[in-house]
């Protein structure tokens, strides 16, 4: 073999030659040039010096060695935003609050000033209605026949409440440990939420059981038992406020402040309940609503309790500024909890601060479809259902608080009274004007228009849902631009009995008013499907939906 030019191998002479190599391996001779390589570089390795391994050379290397973000610009980018959406969460989120809670306020508002009114004028026409003969078979209106309700059970409530004793309450609570007090708070809290999601249940059956056509057949209890229902639930919800209003009372008066400071800690233990959980859009509008709620029923509880204590000092203005600090420390809190929950749960979601913009306009949609022709509500239950806010509980207790707190006696007290109720009307006028702009311009900006003038039909029972579009589209015969120019402040009109029932209502609650065997019939209808946008989930979505099929 060496005769014929081979190059010589690894093995002896004696030993065999290894078999030739088969397809895909190395042959003998790749074998022996790799073997060389690697006995090469073995010895360079033997070869190289000491300093080549030294400390100095690794601390070199790790102060000169470098790297480029641009690399990776897509992580990086999304870092940035994270922070620039936290740095955007307070101004966003305040936004929201904001128009929350003067939401609120007027719905509260609308209690003391134009519900008595409007009670007033459907006694007057209740009392004067023989001089008009019956023009139609009902004596007053549906809302004519809930606002009497809602009045008759606001000065029930209110004349039971005197049976409650304010001053033997405070001793009582007085008279208890602090932990005790902190756990009779967080109790309050619970208890609060609870009876206010069963609350407004109560009440939407009083008022549907009441103003229910009579031609169909009952299915119902009856008005009384709901109306005693009513009165028993606003009664005891106003004195579980009552109970809320007076152990804060008891931590401001407290010398140490310890109960206050234990109170307020309370706020930031919540931030660890809600921070590490999975929220969607759905949950954190609901959380939202639930703090506005909170925000501004906290508000009303420093104003009663700054009262009370005033009473108790003769109206000393000096007390007020002893008052203050407790107070804004308070609000400081709430604010400051508010504000780092929604920044990190929207930080762990990846929810962006634009959010909020539409959570404000699906509160703006139902302010504006609440002052419709074809409004199905009031906009105080609208309110009520969406943030869980209930006036009547809260302003009985109100009413009771200022009535027993300051005396009235002699003509000019009178006159004052009359005047500050006159500056009332003149406020919730006014607020009302500011937030139905307001809430246009936010329906406009959402391009929710297109809802708010072609609101989806829910069938009737024994109807299906094709055939009541076109009777509606018939009888109405109004184009979209028609209605765009009609007054939003405009009465109802009351549709005559032989003609078919219509009940026109927003996607807010629509889940509820549709029937599941006709939900097929709806889905196929092309011409709805235009009016359902990516945002009719959060139209959907209300304070006591917090778990069950109406969350995606």
């Amino acid at each position: 073999d060496s005769g014929r030019g081979e190059p010589k191998t690894l093995w002896g002479s004696s030993e065999p030659r290894p078999p030739a190599a088969g397809p895909g391996q190395p042959s003998p001779q790749q074998r022996t040039e790799t073997l060389g390589f690697y006995e090469s570089d073995r010895g360079r390795k033997k070869k190289r010096s000491l300093p080549d391994l030294s400390l100095l050379r690794f601390i070199s290397a790790e102060l000169t060695r470098g790297y480029f973000l641009e690399h990776n610009e897509a992580k990086y980018t999304e870092r940035r935003e994270r922070v620039y959406t936290c740095m955007r969460i307070p101004k966003e989120l305040e936004k929201l609050m904001f128009f929350g809670i003067f939401l609120c306020l007027d719905a509260f508002l609308y209690v003391f000033t134009l519900l008595p009114l409007r009670v007033f004028l459907a006694m007057f026409r209740f009392i004067t209605l023989p001089c008009y003969g019956l023009r139609d078979r009902r004596l007053l209106q549906p809302a004519q026949v809930c606002d009497i309700l809602k009045g008759v059970i606001l000065v029930i409530c209110y004349f039971m409440m005197h049976y409650v004793d304010y001053s033997m309450m405070y001793h009582l609570i007085r008279g208890q440990s602090v932990i005790k007090l902190y756990i009779i708070y967080n109790m309050l809290e619970v208890a609060d939420r609870l009876i206010s999601s069963f609350g407004q249940d109560i009440l939407d059956a009083l008022y549907w059981t009441a103003t229910e056509p009579k031609e169909r057949k009952r299915a119902h209890i009856g008005v009384i038992p709901h109306f005693f229902m009513a009165v028993l639930y606003v009664f005891l919800h106003a004195i579980l406020i009552m109970v809320q209003a007076t152990t804060l009372n008891v931590a401001f008066n407290s010398h140490n402040k310890s109960l206050l400071t234990i109170m307020m800690s309370n706020n930031f233990v919540e931030i660890k309940g809600s921070v590490f959980k999975k929220f969607e859009k759905n949950n954190l509008f609901q959380m939202s609503n639930s703090d506005i709620k909170e925000r501004f029923t906290n508000y009303v509880l420093l104003l009663i309790v700054c009262l009370r204590n005033m009473e108790q000092f003769s109206w000393n203005p000096d007390h007020l500024w002893v008052l203050f600090p407790d107070v804004c420390m308070v609000v400081a809190s709430e604010i400051a909890v508010d504000i780092v929950k929604h920044a990190f749960i929207t930080k762990f979601n990846d929810i962006t601060a634009d959010v909020y913009s539409e959570y404000r306009a699906s509160l703006a949609f139902d302010l504006v479809s609440s002052r419709q022709k074809n409004a199905y509500t009031d906009y105080s239950d609208s309110v009520s259902r969406r943030m869980g806010f209930i006036p009547l509980p809260l302003a009985v207790l109100l009413i009771r608080v200022v009535t027993s707190s300051i005396k009235v006696q002699g003509v000019l007290a009178y006159v004052c009274v009359v005047l500050f109720y006159c500056g009332l009307i003149s406020l919730k006028v006014l607020n009302s004007i500011v937030l139905l702009g307001k809430s246009c311009q936010y329906v406009k900006e959402a391009k929710m228009e297109e809802k708010l003038f072609n609101p989806v039909l829910t069938a009737t029972p024994g109807k299906p849902a094709g055939k009541q579009q076109g009777t509606f589209k018939s009888t109405q015969g109004i184009s979209t631009d028609e209605n765009s120019s009609t007054s939003v402040t405009n009465q109802p009109v009351h549709q005559k009995e032989n003609m078919p029932s219509l009940l026109v209502t927003s996607n807010s609650d629509q889940f509820l008013t549709t029937p599941d065997g006709e939900e097929k019939d709806i889905s196929q209808d092309s011409s709805e499907l235009k009016h359902r946008s990516a945002k009719k989930d959060l139209l959907e979505i209300d304070r006591f939906t917090i778990c069950g099929n109406r969350i995606d």
